[in-house]
């Protein structure tokens, strides 16, 4: 009997004919660990894979080599900060486990201009035809109207620099329903949303992270490395998301940095989900885009945002009757 592969789900089946897949976290900090489970299981199938991350590291302070402007090069033997440039010990974890590519592509934060020309040299550059955008948690599928929107700047950013590139196959991926909870997202427009992507044929379905896959255990394992060395400024969302893959429930803590608030989790299957788009659908639905296409900043983008809602009626916050 074979063993269970993540590459056999409808949402990596799109990506069945690409040969050249980047991988790359939305919104910033830890977002690119969430999409190892999709990295992994692609090199299973021999593809290549290339891994990116819009990062929240001080690329300043670091030695990753320029490449173009806002793309950077981190490798294992890079240095840089030593409280935080997790995009440099996954390199090393790649390393030590034997892959044979050890980059990973720091894309710099900017307005959606910048953003864009990041991502097209590194579509270009890389020859890529298949991208996979990675969001840790939910609020990557908000439209603009909802209750609460998590932190969408560096999220719709991302996404709309992906949506202007002409790449053959393009996934957005969300896993970690409930972790933005506390930056006020409403999960049940969140699943309004999926509803509505769902009506269009735009939804591919959503799959366990389960312990025993072996793309989900090298994750697990990668991502316990990476915050290891990253003392005190772990990723809560990596910890919720691989705390509920391994079967922990409730108020399980696994970072003193929410120990210390006193703040109750609810640690759930549902937090290991994995949720896949097409991305350009996901993009024409957000009604700001228009808005900030043209941003030089990020403050930029949030002044935009923060204008479209304050002009725009909002969808009413609602609880899931379960």
């Amino acid at each position: 009997m074979a063993a269970p592969s993540l590459f056999d789900t409808p949402m990596l089946h799109q990506l069945r004919n690409c040969e050249r897949v980047m991988v790359v976290g939305a919104g910033g900090g830890c977002d690119f660990l969430s999409g190892l489970p999709i990295a992994f299981a692609l090199h299973e199938q021999g593809k290549t894979v290339f891994l990116a991350n819009l990062t929240f590291t001080a690329v300043a302070r670091t030695t990753a080599r320029p490449l173009a402007p806002g793309v950077f090069e981190a490798r294992a033997d890079s240095t840089g900060p030593r409280a935080y440039f997790p995009e440099k010990h996954l390199s090393q974890w790649l390393q030590q486990h034997g892959y044979p590519d050890d980059r990973v592509f720091l894309i710099q934060k900017g307005g959606t201009r910048q953003v864009k020309a990041a991502y097209a040299w590194l579509a270009a550059e890389l020859n890529i035809d298949g991208l996979v955008l990675i969001d840790g948690g939910t609020d990557l599928l908000m439209t603009g109207d909802e209750a609460g929107l998590g932190t969408p700047v560096e999220d719709i950013t991302s996404l709309l620099a992906a949506r202007a590139l002409d790449v053959p196959v393009k996934l957005a991926a969300c896993v970690g329903f409930g972790v933005d909870t506390t930056h006020g997202v409403c999960h049940a427009h969140f699943l309004e949303n999926v509803a509505a992507l769902a009506r269009t044929g735009d939804y591919h379905g959503v799959s366990a992270l389960i312990p025993g896959i072996a793309a989900v255990d090298s994750w697990l394992d990668a991502v316990a490395w990476v915050q290891q060395h990253t003392p005190a400024r772990e990723s809560v969302v990596c910890a919720s998301i691989t705390d509920a893959a391994r079967g922990e429930f409730g108020n399980h803590h696994s970072l003193e940095r929410t120990r210390d608030t006193g703040a109750e989790l609810f640690i759930n299957p549902l937090m290991s989900m994995l949720w896949g788009f097409n991305l350009d659908a996901v993009a024409d639905r957000v009604l700001y885009r228009n808005h900030i296409e043209q941003a030089v900043t990020p403050f930029e983008v949030a002044a935009a945002i923060e204008a479209f809602r304050d002009h725009n009626p909002l969808r009413p916050r609602r609880s899931i009757p379960a």
